[in-house]
Protein backbone atom coordinates (compact mmCIF):
# COMPACT_ATOMS: atom_id res chain seq x y z
CA UNK A 1 0.00 0.00 0.00
CA UNK A 2 1.14 3.57 -0.66
CA UNK A 3 0.72 6.37 1.88
CA UNK A 4 -2.54 7.64 0.39
CA UNK A 5 -4.14 4.19 0.40
CA UNK A 6 -3.10 3.57 4.01
CA UNK A 7 -4.67 6.84 5.14
CA UNK A 8 -7.90 6.03 3.35
CA UNK A 9 -8.08 2.57 4.94
CA UNK A 10 -7.49 4.06 8.39
CA UNK A 11 -10.15 6.72 7.83
CA UNK A 12 -12.64 4.10 6.71
CA UNK A 13 -12.02 1.69 9.58
CA UNK A 14 -12.05 4.33 12.30
CA UNK A 15 -14.99 6.15 10.76
CA UNK A 16 -16.96 2.91 10.83
CA UNK A 17 -15.96 2.35 14.47
CA UNK A 18 -17.25 5.81 15.42
CA UNK A 19 -20.53 5.26 13.60
CA UNK A 20 -21.06 1.98 15.46
CA UNK A 21 -20.70 3.80 18.77
CA UNK A 22 -22.99 6.63 17.67
CA UNK A 23 -25.56 3.99 16.70
CA UNK A 24 -25.45 2.50 20.20
CA UNK A 25 -22.90 -0.27 19.65
CA UNK A 26 -19.22 -0.47 20.51
CA UNK A 27 -16.01 -0.14 18.58
CA UNK A 28 -13.76 -3.08 17.84
CA UNK A 29 -10.14 -3.68 17.07
CA UNK A 30 -8.93 -4.59 13.64
CA UNK A 31 -8.70 -8.35 13.71
CA UNK A 32 -11.10 -10.81 12.14
CA UNK A 33 -11.82 -13.19 15.00
CA UNK A 34 -15.00 -12.80 17.04
CA UNK A 35 -13.07 -12.09 20.24
CA UNK A 36 -11.61 -8.99 18.64
CA UNK A 37 -15.01 -7.35 18.61
CA UNK A 38 -15.23 -7.37 22.41
CA UNK A 39 -13.07 -4.74 24.11
CA UNK A 40 -13.71 -6.47 27.43
CA UNK A 41 -11.84 -9.64 26.39
CA UNK A 42 -9.49 -8.44 23.62
CA UNK A 43 -5.92 -8.88 24.94
CA UNK A 44 -4.93 -5.55 23.40
CA UNK A 45 -7.79 -3.24 24.38
CA UNK A 46 -9.22 -4.80 27.54
CA UNK A 47 -8.83 -3.45 31.09
CA UNK A 48 -6.79 -0.39 30.16
CA UNK A 49 -8.79 2.08 32.27
CA UNK A 50 -9.89 1.57 35.85
CA UNK A 51 -13.38 2.31 37.15
CA UNK A 52 -12.27 5.60 38.70
CA UNK A 53 -11.24 6.86 35.27
CA UNK A 54 -14.23 5.54 33.30
CA UNK A 55 -16.61 7.10 35.85
CA UNK A 56 -15.24 10.54 34.88
CA UNK A 57 -16.19 10.41 31.22
CA UNK A 58 -19.16 9.52 28.98
CA UNK A 59 -19.73 5.84 28.21
CA UNK A 60 -19.38 6.47 24.47
CA UNK A 61 -15.82 7.71 24.98
CA UNK A 62 -14.99 4.38 26.60
CA UNK A 63 -16.79 2.38 23.91
CA UNK A 64 -14.87 4.17 21.16
CA UNK A 65 -11.47 3.46 22.67
CA UNK A 66 -9.23 1.49 20.30
CA UNK A 67 -6.04 1.94 22.27
CA UNK A 68 -3.35 -0.49 23.38
CA UNK A 69 -2.42 1.27 26.60
CA UNK A 70 -3.32 4.09 28.96
CA UNK A 71 -0.97 7.04 28.40
CA UNK A 72 -2.95 9.19 30.83
CA UNK A 73 -2.04 6.81 33.67
CA UNK A 74 1.63 6.59 32.69
CA UNK A 75 2.42 10.14 31.58
CA UNK A 76 3.24 12.92 34.02
CA UNK A 77 0.68 15.69 33.48
CA UNK A 78 0.80 18.82 35.61
CA UNK A 79 -1.82 21.52 36.25
CA UNK A 80 -1.64 24.33 33.71
CA UNK A 81 0.13 22.33 30.99
CA UNK A 82 -0.83 22.05 27.34
CA UNK A 83 -1.27 18.50 26.05
CA UNK A 84 -1.73 17.14 22.51
CA UNK A 85 -3.25 13.73 21.80
CA UNK A 86 -2.24 12.40 18.36
CA UNK A 87 -5.13 10.42 16.86
CA UNK A 88 -7.59 11.25 19.62
CA UNK A 89 -10.50 9.12 18.37
CA UNK A 90 -13.57 9.33 20.62
CA UNK A 91 -11.72 11.53 23.07
CA UNK A 92 -11.15 9.26 26.07
CA UNK A 93 -7.52 10.29 26.67
CA UNK A 94 -8.22 13.95 25.90
CA UNK A 95 -11.02 14.15 28.47
CA UNK A 96 -9.01 12.33 31.14
CA UNK A 97 -6.00 14.56 30.50
CA UNK A 98 -8.14 17.70 30.67
CA UNK A 99 -9.12 16.89 34.23
CA UNK A 100 -5.49 16.40 35.21
CA UNK A 101 -4.18 19.66 33.74
CA UNK A 102 -7.11 21.57 35.23
CA UNK A 103 -8.87 24.76 34.11
CA UNK A 104 -5.56 26.58 33.61
CA UNK A 105 -4.38 23.86 31.21
CA UNK A 106 -5.44 22.95 27.68
CA UNK A 107 -5.74 19.66 25.80
CA UNK A 108 -5.89 19.33 22.02
CA UNK A 109 -7.17 16.21 20.31
CA UNK A 110 -6.04 15.72 16.71
CA UNK A 111 -7.84 13.32 14.39
CA UNK A 112 -8.35 13.06 10.62
CA UNK A 113 -11.67 11.20 10.77
CA UNK A 114 -14.84 13.30 10.64
CA UNK A 115 -16.92 10.66 12.40
CA UNK A 116 -14.48 10.34 15.30
CA UNK A 117 -14.29 14.12 15.65
CA UNK A 118 -18.10 14.33 15.80
CA UNK A 119 -18.18 11.63 18.46
CA UNK A 120 -15.38 13.26 20.46
CA UNK A 121 -17.08 16.66 20.44
CA UNK A 122 -20.33 15.09 21.59
CA UNK A 123 -18.45 13.32 24.39
CA UNK A 124 -16.87 16.65 25.35
CA UNK A 125 -20.34 18.23 25.51
CA UNK A 126 -21.65 15.41 27.70
CA UNK A 127 -18.64 15.64 30.00
CA UNK A 128 -18.97 19.41 30.33
CA UNK A 129 -15.23 19.91 29.83
CA UNK A 130 -14.24 23.38 28.59
CA UNK A 131 -10.44 23.21 28.35
CA UNK A 132 -10.46 20.91 25.29
CA UNK A 133 -10.27 21.56 21.56
CA UNK A 134 -10.57 18.88 18.89
CA UNK A 135 -8.70 19.62 15.65
CA UNK A 136 -9.05 18.03 12.25
CA UNK A 137 -5.73 17.08 10.71
CA UNK A 138 -3.07 14.46 10.19
CA UNK A 139 -0.42 13.48 12.69
CA UNK A 140 2.17 13.90 9.92
CA UNK A 141 1.20 17.60 9.64
CA UNK A 142 0.18 18.86 13.07
CA UNK A 143 -1.84 22.11 12.80
CA UNK A 144 -0.18 23.81 15.79
CA UNK A 145 2.70 26.31 16.04
CA UNK A 146 6.29 25.44 16.93
CA UNK A 147 7.03 24.99 20.64
CA UNK A 148 3.39 25.22 21.72
CA UNK A 149 2.83 21.95 23.63
CA UNK A 150 4.20 20.63 26.93
CA UNK A 151 3.26 16.96 26.49
CA UNK A 152 2.36 14.75 23.53
CA UNK A 153 0.35 11.61 24.19
CA UNK A 154 -1.04 9.03 21.76
CA UNK A 155 -2.71 5.65 22.08
CA UNK A 156 -1.93 3.01 19.46
CA UNK A 157 -1.98 5.44 16.54
CA UNK A 158 1.60 6.11 15.45
CA UNK A 159 1.93 2.47 14.34
CA UNK A 160 -0.78 3.21 11.75
CA UNK A 161 1.17 5.96 10.02
CA UNK A 162 3.02 5.25 6.80
CA UNK A 163 5.53 8.04 7.55
CA UNK A 164 6.63 7.67 11.16
CA UNK A 165 9.75 9.80 10.66
CA UNK A 166 7.51 12.70 9.71
CA UNK A 167 5.22 12.09 12.71
CA UNK A 168 8.14 12.16 15.14
CA UNK A 169 9.65 15.25 13.50
CA UNK A 170 6.31 17.04 13.81
CA UNK A 171 5.97 15.95 17.44
CA UNK A 172 9.44 17.36 18.13
CA UNK A 173 8.55 20.62 16.36
CA UNK A 174 5.41 21.41 18.36
CA UNK A 175 6.86 20.44 21.74
CA UNK A 176 8.35 23.18 23.86
CA UNK A 177 11.99 22.78 24.88
CA UNK A 178 11.94 20.28 27.73
CA UNK A 179 8.59 18.93 26.51
CA UNK A 180 7.69 15.27 26.92
CA UNK A 181 6.68 12.62 24.41
CA UNK A 182 4.71 9.89 26.22
CA UNK A 183 2.74 7.50 24.00
CA UNK A 184 1.35 3.99 24.08
CA UNK A 185 1.95 2.03 20.89
CA UNK A 186 2.31 -1.46 19.48
CA UNK A 187 5.93 -2.44 18.85
CA UNK A 188 7.74 -5.59 17.85
CA UNK A 189 10.78 -7.30 19.35
CA UNK A 190 13.41 -8.97 17.20
CA UNK A 191 13.22 -10.32 13.69
CA UNK A 192 10.50 -12.58 12.33
CA UNK A 193 9.47 -14.07 9.02
CA UNK A 194 7.73 -11.49 6.77
CA UNK A 195 4.64 -13.66 6.32
CA UNK A 196 4.27 -13.93 10.09
CA UNK A 197 4.62 -10.19 10.55
CA UNK A 198 2.10 -9.51 7.80
CA UNK A 199 -0.53 -11.82 9.28
CA UNK A 200 -0.13 -10.74 12.88
CA UNK A 201 -0.19 -7.05 12.00
CA UNK A 202 -3.68 -7.59 10.61
CA UNK A 203 -4.52 -8.23 14.25
CA UNK A 204 -2.44 -5.75 16.24
CA UNK A 205 -2.06 -2.87 13.81
CA UNK A 206 -4.92 -3.03 11.31
CA UNK A 207 -2.82 -2.54 8.21
CA UNK A 208 0.80 -3.18 9.26
CA UNK A 209 3.44 -0.80 10.45
CA UNK A 210 4.43 -1.52 14.06
CA UNK A 211 8.07 -0.56 14.56
CA UNK A 212 10.70 -2.84 16.06
CA UNK A 213 11.56 -1.43 19.49
CA UNK A 214 15.16 -0.52 18.62
CA UNK A 215 14.04 1.13 15.39
CA UNK A 216 11.56 3.21 17.40
CA UNK A 217 14.40 4.37 19.63
CA UNK A 218 16.56 5.21 16.61
CA UNK A 219 13.83 7.23 14.91
CA UNK A 220 13.13 9.25 18.05
CA UNK A 221 16.83 9.99 18.44
CA UNK A 222 17.11 10.99 14.79
CA UNK A 223 14.19 13.41 15.26
CA UNK A 224 16.17 15.12 18.05
CA UNK A 225 14.73 13.52 21.18
CA UNK A 226 16.76 12.39 24.19
CA UNK A 227 16.09 10.16 27.21
CA UNK A 228 14.32 7.64 24.96
CA UNK A 229 12.70 4.66 26.70
CA UNK A 230 10.51 1.80 25.45
CA UNK A 231 8.76 0.05 28.35
CA UNK A 232 6.62 -3.04 27.58
CA UNK A 233 3.19 -2.85 29.22
CA UNK A 234 1.52 -5.91 27.71
CA UNK A 235 3.31 -8.70 25.86
CA UNK A 236 1.20 -10.87 23.56
CA UNK A 237 1.66 -14.60 24.02
CA UNK A 238 1.00 -17.70 21.93
CA UNK A 239 -2.58 -18.08 23.17
CA UNK A 240 -3.38 -14.47 22.20
CA UNK A 241 -2.00 -14.98 18.69
CA UNK A 242 -3.85 -18.28 18.32
CA UNK A 243 -7.20 -16.64 19.09
CA UNK A 244 -6.73 -13.85 16.58
CA UNK A 245 -5.09 -15.75 13.74
CA UNK A 246 -7.76 -18.46 13.60
CA UNK A 247 -9.87 -18.16 10.46
CA UNK A 248 -7.30 -16.27 8.39
CA UNK A 249 -6.41 -19.23 6.18
CA UNK A 250 -3.02 -19.94 7.71
CA UNK A 251 -1.44 -22.74 9.73
CA UNK A 252 -2.16 -21.35 13.19
CA UNK A 253 -0.39 -24.19 15.00
CA UNK A 254 2.81 -23.46 13.08
CA UNK A 255 2.74 -19.67 13.29
CA UNK A 256 1.31 -18.84 16.72
CA UNK A 257 4.29 -20.18 18.71
CA UNK A 258 6.68 -18.11 16.58
CA UNK A 259 4.77 -14.95 17.52
CA UNK A 260 5.08 -15.55 21.25
CA UNK A 261 6.63 -12.54 22.97
CA UNK A 262 7.46 -10.70 19.74
CA UNK A 263 4.53 -8.26 19.72
CA UNK A 264 3.76 -5.98 22.63
CA UNK A 265 2.07 -2.82 23.76
CA UNK A 266 4.65 -0.43 25.12
CA UNK A 267 4.91 2.97 26.74
CA UNK A 268 7.35 5.05 24.70
CA UNK A 269 8.92 8.06 26.43
CA UNK A 270 11.29 10.74 25.19
CA UNK A 271 12.16 14.37 25.92
CA UNK A 272 12.87 17.37 23.75
CA UNK A 273 16.13 18.90 25.01
CA UNK A 274 15.73 22.04 27.11
CA UNK A 275 18.44 23.71 25.05
CA UNK A 276 17.09 22.58 21.74
CA UNK A 277 19.30 22.02 18.76
CA UNK A 278 17.29 19.35 16.91
CA UNK A 279 16.05 19.38 13.32
CA UNK A 280 13.39 22.04 14.00
CA UNK A 281 15.45 24.29 16.33
CA UNK A 282 18.60 25.30 14.51
CA UNK A 283 17.35 26.58 11.21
Amino acid sequence: MNTTNIKEVVKEKYGEAALRVLAGGSSSCCGTAAACCDTNTDPITSSLYDSTQTAQIPEDAVKASLGCGNPTALATLNPGETVLDLGSGGGIDVLLSARRVGPAGKVYGLDMTNEMLALARENQRKAGVANVEFLKGEIENIPLPDSSVDVIISNCVINLSADKDRVLQEAFRVLKPGGRFAVSDVVTRGEMMPEIRERVLLWVGCIAGALEENEYRSKLTAAGFENVEVEPTRIYRTEDARAFLTGQGIDVDAIAPQVDGKFMSAFVRATKPSSCCGPSCCS
